[in-house]
């Protein structure tokens, strides 16, 4: 759909050499791993009439790239398309505001953690871990970023972000309702197979129990995120409505719905750097 111009990635040969043989985990990247991928990335999207980029440090206003799009309508008026989360915030800033690391520099092991302090028995270790993935499960203690993707098209909840759009073609507005949890073995911690449940109400699919005492949402244009829009720039035009405070949620509930869902959703997906190039950000209002 569009050209990139083409830059040698330092990420590939530095994994190369930063693997622990013992565990046959990567160690985490040097910092001008990170720091190339931003270059390309900004290299790739300025001056190229691609939109604000996600995520973002939500406690910084600050941003050049003026939206040439409207604001999606608030998501009571959409419908509910597509439930995913990340390991770890993908967005900076309220209370989750540690950063963990560089990571593998593609995604794993990388972003934001809950910078509160949890109970010895908050953080107990469970066996197994829940929602295993090739990169790892999750443990108690772990932070997460749910993303609530609404859709204005006639569409229902389903699989991946193409649920998200229309047979019928056309480009709908999206807007993502953000909110990170931090998990904990906790059996009187929010039940997570509650907090997604989905049901229509007038009209609409909606996830009813998103948290509505978190904060003000922070609301700004931004677009798609994931570690594949490290060094590209994604397209998609996206109203970002990020929660800036934190909820603990029982770890077993998020084990029960990685087991079975609507979203064929089984594991945490990685995580995109950081966007802090203010060409690549919108203005916070």
């Amino acid at each position: 759909m569009y050209k990139t111009t083409c830059f040698l990635s330092m990420a590939t040969l530095v994994l190369s050499l930063n693997v622990d043989a013992k565990s046959n985990i990567a160690s985490p990247v040097d910092d001008d791993v990170i720091a190339t991928q931003r270059h390309n990335l900004g290299v790739n999207t300025i001056d190229k009439s691609i939109g604000p980029q996600s995520p973002r440090n939500i406690d910084s206003a600050a941003g050049n790239n003026i939206p040439q799009f409207n604001a999606a309508p608030t998501h009571g008026e959409m419908n509910l398309c597509n439930i995913h989360f990340h390991k770890n915030a993908e967005h900076a800033g309220g209370q989750f505001s540690t950063y963990s690391g560089n990571g593998d520099g593609q995604g794993f092991r990388t972003g934001y953690l809950y910078s509160g302090k949890l109970t010895d028995s908050e953080k107990k270790h469970v066996t197994p871990e829940v929602c295993p993935g090739k990169h790892g499960g999750l443990q108690a203690g772990d932070t997460v970023e749910i993303h609530y993707v609404h859709s204005s098209a006639q569409v229902k909840p389903g699989p991946t972000l193409k649920a998200c759009f229309s047979e019928s073609g056309g480009t709908p507005k999206l807007r993502v309702e953000a909110q990170v949890y931090v998990l904990v073995a906790d059996s009187n911690a929010l039940d997570f197979t509650k907090l997604t449940s989905v049901s229509k109400t007038n009209g609409f699919y909606q996830a009813l129990n998103i948290p509505n005492n978190t904060g003000k949402p922070v609301v700004y244009s931004g677009s798609t995120t994931g570690p594949s829009y490290n060094e590209v720039a994604s397209l998609s035009k996206v109203t970002w409505s990020v929660r800036p405070e934190v909820v603990k949620v029982n770890i077993d509930t998020v084990g029960k719905w990685c087991e079975g869902n609507d979203f064929d959703e089984t594991y945490a997906h990685g995580v995109r750097n950081l966007v802090t190039n203010l060409d690549l950000l919108s203005p916070i209002k």
